[in-house]
């Protein structure tokens, strides 16, 4: 029973459906994992082993008949999505100890997963919340900065687990919670999924409510989530019912699957060590019998980099007004310069860039319905040495303004034993089509792909 933490959230379900174990019994385990590693890599913004403990104890009070798909799987949740029962901090010393009394909305969702009502219209008794959340975990100042909270790479500590997401990234994969829920405006939950050796899916765009979710950008800003297995995202889509229009087969087959390839405009700032993952992950997809074609965006993609600068910094000047005005001293200076419209960005450049990128969408999606799924960089190499920085979301950017899913598939290794991911991108609401063929890549790339996580063992 000790080593329940090391369990995927589908392991957990199965054994807690059975009445095999408790849900006491678990959160012990992994209360006792966080524990044993907080110190070193203080993944949490906030955690309360006595709140998890009695939601725990609970939740082992439910009905078997009254349980639902997430019953007693925890969850953690980036410190910029609000919580009732814990403080939403946002990574910001402004909102210290802030605690505001609702749930986000996908928060509502998952706390009521399985719910039974019933009684008349006009008397609705809700069981209890069935899924508890563990903790709040860290984020860069409201998810917009590069600069990293303490948070470390639970493979080296010292190194970046990556951001804005860092917190949910690294206690997934340190085994302190299956799941974990994260938001993306450039790169912020692919980015430390490859960092951390773990699987992230970004949905696409608005799939997923972000009700109750600090915002950057309206356009951008997307709700996703980390597991160690792509089971454990599926679980994660069905309660927040991510689908597809046409459901795809049961199975999906690596075998004849077309995939395509492409290394984007900003190649030449991948490093030696997402060259040989990109190289090697080809390489098995093609013995394995994938039909593998390279595929070159057109021009009208070159300028993708101004065009989303321009709106980043046209959403944010928006958006940290009030922080700015209030607290502008506390505010870290990337978010003042921001607000303060350093870049000199027109309002004319700024409605240019929001037509510009959505035109390239139908675009994209034009392109990737010719495949099964375009394979692509996760990151420029493995995590950088220092906590300084959370290093760079180039190859991120350009997926999240089309609005397209992204799944990071972990596998590959850099030159320092690091964990490297690649991509999986897909046509905008082909989430689940996305799962099954990173589900099949995902077995190949573990089994063969040259990394392993050794903190599983």
């Amino acid at each position: 029973m000790q080593d329940l933490y090391k369990l995927t959230a589908a392991e957990v379900a199965s054994l807690l459906r059975s009445n095999n174990i408790t849900v006491e019994e678990y959160a012990r385990s992994l209360i006792s994992r966080v524990k044993a590693r907080d110190a070193t890599v203080k993944a949490w913004a906030y955690f309360d082993e006595d709140l998890v403990l009695d939601e725990a104890r609970k939740l082992d009070q439910v009905p078997q008949a009254r349980r639902g798909p997430l019953h007693g799987i925890a969850i953690g949740v980036k410190d910029v999505i609000y919580t009732k029962d814990m403080p939403t901090q946002m990574g910001s010393t402004i909102y210290k100890d802030d605690a505001p009394k609702l749930d986000a909305a996908p928060v509502i969702t998952l706390r009521n997963a399985g719910a039974l009502i019933f009684g008349n219209p006009s008397s609705f008794t809700m069981l209890l919340k069935l899924i508890p959340a563990i903790g709040k975990t860290t984020t860069t100042e409201f998810a917009s900065t590069t600069e990293g909270p303490a948070t470390t790479n639970p493979h080296d500590s010292g190194r970046t687990p990556g951001g804005s997401s860092s917190g949910s990234g690294a206690a997934v994969a340190d085994l302190q919670v299956p799941l974990a829920l994260g938001t993306q405006t450039g790169g912020s939950m692919i980015r430390p999924a490859s960092f951390n050796g773990v699987y992230a899916l970004k949905p696409t765009w608005n799939s997923v409510s972000r009700e109750g979710l600090k915002v950057y950008s309206l356009l951008l800003d997307t709700l996703g989530f980390f597991a160690r297995s792509v089971e454990d995202l599926e679980m994660l889509a069905d309660v927040l019912e991510i689908k597809d229009d046409e459901p795809s087969p049961e199975t999906f087959n690596i075998k004849g699957a077309k995939i395509a390839f492409c290394k984007t405009e900003i190649w030449d700032q991948a490093g030696r060590g997402t060259q040989d993952a990109l190289a090697r992950g080809l390489e098995l997809l093609s013995l394995h019998g994938a039909k593998l074609t390279e595929l070159t965006l057109p021009p009208e993609f070159d300028d993708f980099p101004k065009s989303n600068k321009r709106l980043l910094f046209g959403e944010g000047r928006t958006t940290f007004l009030s922080e700015y005005n209030a607290n502008g001293d506390k505010l870290d200076p990337f978010l003042i310069g921001v607000a303060e419209n350093d870049e000199k960005i027109t309002r004319k450049q700024y409605v240019e860039a929001i037509d510009r990128i959505a035109t390239l969408r139908p675009k994209f999606d034009a392109i990737a319905s010719e495949y099964d799924a375009v394979l692509t960089p996760s990151i420029p190499d493995e995590a950088p040495v220092g906590l300084k920085s959370t290093g760079s979301a180039a190859f991120n950017a350009m997926w999240t303004a089309l609005h397209v899913p992204v799944a990071n598939v972990p596998g590959f290794k850099g030159s320092n034993d690091m964990p490297i991911g690649l991509s999986l991108v897909v046509s905008r609401y082909h989430d689940r089509h996305l799962l099954q063929v990173a589900k099949e890549v995902g077995k190949i790339f573990s089994e063969e792909g040259g990394w392993k996580n050794t903190l599983v063992t």
